[in-house]
């Protein structure tokens, strides 16, 4: 069954720090910590990101970073120069200022613990962490981070809390077609078990200069295609699908089940895939068959069941409309 609309939400991309425990082979975000490209963005430079996304009409603050930085030798004194021994701290500060200016935060942390989200569910729409895959890639080889189990928990962790999440699968990165059927059923079950999860991401693996897989090649639509019908018959119907149009032409993907664009900035690049251009909105309707539909950080169902917490209720009020979508005026 084809989607009445396609939605997409308008924000801005913080991308916190650089650093990150992990070594993924595919990554081209992540530096290491003396090198001259790596950064913990300070407060002026986040509320200047925050202010240039309100004059661009944005909702959604979306932070997002390298997994455990703390555990990255060299990372915590810079930390602590800002007055925080805890990333999560720093980022519960940084959500508030979002909240304070007019957006919505959501909040992509990589792995983490109760008390963790428990810090930062008030101060969020919607979190999420992208499972990538349950198969056991090269890509992933040392990368503590990208151990199956420990997303899985993750994910469920967020659903014991009520919290909006967001996850997905690579495409691309060395996993399986039994590893893509294994990692989407993963995500179906635990959506059948918490209710928590309001859209799975079908992403397609870009090969990024200067990564080990440089020279890997990235899915066709064929293979797109073949993935986002095997999500559309394994995920249940309250879960969206997403795509990236900025790094695969979304017409034919909508087609075969697709019903989202996920977030589009206006305003800051695509820090994780920056040689790809986001779409200008005003492009976004050319690219699909289908009306446009704007939506919040947190989708529409959960709107309606109040899982947000009362910090973030007047933004919501101010910004969605009857249905829950984002208001147009």
């Amino acid at each position: 069954m084809l989607p009445p609309f396609v939605t997409f939400s308008r924000n801005v991309f913080i991308p916190l720090t650089n650093i990150c425990r992990n070594k993924c082979g595919y990554c081209g975000f992540r530096r290491d910590i003396n090198h001259p490209e790596a950064k913990l963005l300070m407060p002026p430079e986040v509320t200047d990101i925050l202010l240039r996304g309100i004059r661009a009409g944005c909702s959604e603050a979306l932070f997002t970073f390298g997994e455990h930085p703390h555990e990255v030798s060299g990372f915590n004194e810079r930390l602590f120069q800002l007055g925080y021994d805890d990333i999560i701290d720093y980022l519960q500060y940084l959500c508030k200022e979002a909240i304070s200016l007019g957006l919505l935060p959501h909040s992509n942390p990589g792995l983490l613990d109760k008390q963790g989200f428990k810090k930062l569910k008030p101060y969020n729409a919607s979190m999420g962490l992208m499972l990538e895959t349950v198969g056991n890639i090269s890509a992933h080889s040392g990368c503590e981070g990208k151990i199956p189990i420990a997303r899985i928990n993750t994910i469920e962790t967020a659903g014991q809390l009520n919290i909006p999440f967001t996850t997905g699968i690579l495409v691309g990165i060395g996993e399986t077609g039994y590893d893509r059927v294994s990692s989407l059923e993963a995500i179906r079950d635990i959506h059948e078990k918490y209710g928590h999860i309001q859209e799975v991401i079908i992403q397609n693996f870009i090969p990024r200069p200067g990564t080990e897989m440089s020279s890997f090649s990235a899915p066709g639509l064929k293979e797109m295609k073949e993935t986002v019908l095997m999500a559309k018959e394994i995920l249940p119907e309250d879960v969206a699908i997403q795509i990236s149009p900025n790094l695969i032409d979304p017409k034919e993907l909508i087609h075969c089940g697709a019903s989202d664009l996920g977030g589009i900035s206006p305003e800051t690049i695509d820090h994780i895939n920056p040689e790809r251009s986001w779409p200008k909105i005003s492009e976004l309707q050319n690219m699909v068959d289908f009306p446009l539909r704007e939506r919040l950080p947190i989708y529409p169902k959960y709107i309606r069941k109040k899982w947000y917490g009362d910090g973030i209720e007047p933004l919501i009020e101010r910004f969605s409309d009857a249905e829950g979508f984002r208001k147009t005026y």
